[in-house]
């Protein structure tokens, strides 16, 4: 009889508005995937310390190196090929630099192998999905070694963020748009097309028409980027035809880094809408050894609460891979505020993660070529706001030391934990940007946008220096004023002030400034 152990973390439990609709298959494949511990885990930890005090002696690893030094232990993989192997497992696939064995087997085998019972669910607002509660458990000789075991439930983990406008007349004057170059000027970006560079944008459903980015570059009078779908656990590039579904996530993510940077290639990486899945794609696109992004950007995501530890920790590790590398991760900080759609104080994640650029999102007004007025992105209830506040799963990074956030109803408190955002950008439906989608000429806001709008500043700024500027929050947090600062408006519970604060983080960006402090 082999003893097992629950996995740390691991717990489940039946979320609000959730119940079982019927028993699980017991003859249906599905793959799951297990993460293993990182070998030389003291040295990396070291390493990482020196990363997050921004030290510029530390110089990127290759991809070779971190594998090498700090993947899977060969005896740690042949022990989850030795488990699997007695429960009638396949392993389809082992990455020892990722630290994941990827399994496939039936229902039946998966819940006697961790010890689990798998049913379907249904949600009101998630639909229907495959299910467990409790913990998943591990044999002793695997109690430690494995990290995470993901993919036994697919419940959506995450959401787009962005918004379409709605045909509403806001009452602050006219509506106004703005193409990705327009607002590349406006926020001062330095010269160039992000030639030789490659940007990752994760996706967790839809697609993109070729035939739309066509137009839509040629209609702005910039070349047409390389852009090439990666899939993922069985994702691939499936337009919808519906721009009001994910199609307007991926495309938009699409137009504004190739409107920006028509010169980096584009790497769309396509997956499930599951924790398994958004992992897997991150992990994939950050351990590319063929198209090697030196950004990636990240729209999706999911109030923390909606996660478990053990796949909060999985991903967080992925991307401290990520920042080893030398490559920046810019994730969105979600679209409803303060509360993060929850109806209490909620951070999104992976923006909450203390390795990826939060980014956050402003109304703007601008008067010819210039700025005129820029505030915290707050359309009320219907229209949206910017996500930001502090972190309850991660605690105080070194670079945000001495920081505090201003409450709305006064006063204003030290963080206690990661403070998101960390930056911001043009993110209201109300002042949002011109796209094409699915045919339809619309405009388009949301946190989502911010993340790419970053990350082609990064791939421009990468192709001018020749190298990868990596993990920037450090660096960002010492530079004063290489940011806008915004002092006005309101996220919800927080307020915007002088300096950081909880809606807009350092501001929006001013282009030229944030290229020399990197």
């Amino acid at each position: 009889m082999v003893n097992k152990q629950p996995l740390p973390g691991s717990e489940r439990t039946v979320e609000q508005g959730s119940k079982v609709v019927g028993q699980c298959d017991p003859t249906e494949r599905i793959e799951v995937f297990v993460m293993l511990r990182r070998q030389q885990q003291a040295q990396f930890d070291a390493l990482m310390s020196k990363i997050e005090a921004g030290d510029p002696s530390v110089k990127p690893l290759s991809r070779e190196t971190l594998a090498k030094d700090y993947g899977a232990a060969p005896d740690d993989i042949a022990k989850v090929k030795a488990f699997a192997s007695a429960h009638g497992l396949t392993v389809v696939r082992e990455d020892p630099a990722a630290r994941t064995v990827l399994l496939s087997g039936t229902i039946a085998q998966f819940q006697d192998a961790f010890a689990v019972k798998l049913e379907h669910y249904e949600h009101h607002t998630s639909g229907q999905f495959r299910g467990r509660t409790g913990a998943i458990s591990v044999p002793d000789d695997l109690h430690g070694v494995v990290q995470a075991v993901l993919g036994l439930d697919n419940r959506p983990q995450a959401r787009p963020h962005f918004r379409i406008r709605p045909p509403f007349q806001p009452a602050r004057g006219h509506q106004v748009s703005f193409t990705p170059p327009q607002l590349a000027s406006l926020y001062h970006f330095p010269q160039g097309d992000g030639g030789g560079q490659c940007v990752g944008i994760i996706e967790l459903g839809g697609g993109y028409n070729a035939s739309d980015l066509k137009s839509y570059f040629a209609s702005l009078g910039v070349g047409s980027p390389k852009v090439k779908s990666v899939g993922v656990d069985q994702g691939s590039n499936q337009p919808t035809g519906d721009p009001n579904g994910p199609d307007g996530e991926v495309t938009l993510d699409i137009e504004i880094v190739g409107a920006i940077a028509p010169g980096a290639e584009i790497a769309v990486y396509f997956t499930q809408n599951s924790d398994a899945g958004f992992i897997d794609a991150v992990s994939r696109a950050v351990h590319d050894t063929t198209n090697k992004p030196s950004v990636i950007s990240i729209s999706w995501g999911g109030p923390e609460s909606n996660w478990t530890s053990q796949s909060l920790q999985a991903f967080n590790s992925v991307l401290q891979s990520a920042a080893t590398l030398g490559v920046t991760v810019c994730a969105a900080s979600g679209d409803s505020g303060s509360s993060d759609g929850t109806g209490s104080d909620q951070v999104d994640f992976p923006a909450s993660s203390p390795y990826v650029l939060a980014c956050g999102g402003t109304s703007l007004t601008a008067s010819g070529t210039a700025i005129s007025h820029e505030a915290v992105w707050n359309d009320g209830a219907q229209g949206g706001a910017t996500g930001g506040g502090v972190s309850q799963a991660f605690p105080l990074p070194v670079w945000q030391k001495g920081l505090s956030a201003t409450s709305t109803k006064g006063g204003k408190k030290a963080l206690s934990g990661r403070g998101v955002p960390d930056v911001a950008g043009d993110a209201s439906p109300v002042t949002g940007y011109s796209v094409l989608i699915d045919g339809t000429q619309t405009v388009v806001g949301g946190t989502s946008a911010v993340a790419p709008l970053w990350a082609a500043l990064i791939a421009r700024i990468n192709a001018a220096k020749g190298q990868p500027a990596g993990f920037i929050n450090p660096k960002l947090y010492k530079a004063a004023g290489a940011c806008n600062d915004i002092t006005q408006g309101n996220n919800g519970s927080f307020a915007a002030s002088a300096g950081w604060d909880a809606c807009t983080g350092l501001g929006s960006p001013n282009g030229q400034k944030v290229a020399a402090a990197l």
